[in-house]
């Protein structure tokens, strides 16, 4: 177990008052702007400590940069994810699972794991878009 310093609970606050998914770069600049000295690089290891232990959900952004969120649920489960305004609901996906299950057992793999994340636009983002024709997102065109 991780032993709980102060930057990592400093992480910790920080993501907890922050909406849906954030960056390392991201968490780290409200931090400083709060007056917080921590460095980069330790805003990351604690992120992925709270991923690691379950307390933060973590995924890929489409462009590949990984974002963080303090995790609402426990255990194993998928998001929705608006990938204009960043809204995240978390879903079960009972297909998802058994897919996965049946086809690493159908090759004979055991133990297999999976990450399943669904970038949209959610019911609000799309009105939105409606509204302003060929605009779906920051620097998208539909």
């Amino acid at each position: 177990m991780k032993r709980n310093t102060w930057q990592r609970e400093a992480v910790r606050e920080a993501l907890d008052s922050t909406e849906g998914f954030i960056s390392a770069q991201a968490l780290h600049s409200a931090l400083h702007a709060s007056g917080s000295p921590i460095g980069l690089a330790t805003v990351y290891r604690a992120l992925g400590d709270l991923a690691t232990s379950g307390e933060a959900d973590s995924l890929q952004s489409p462009e590949g940069e990984a974002l963080y969120r303090a995790c609402s649920t426990t255990g194993h489960h998928h998001h929705l994810i608006c990938r204009n305004c960043g809204l995240t609901v978390e879903i079960a996906a009972d297909e998802v699972e058994a897919w996965a299950k049946g086809i690493a057992a159908e090759h004979g793999f055991t133990q297999a794991a999976h990450v399943v994340d669904v970038f949209g636009l959610c019911a609000n983002c799309t009105k939105l878009a409606a509204r302003e024709p060929g605009v779906s997102g920051p620097g998208e065109q539909v």
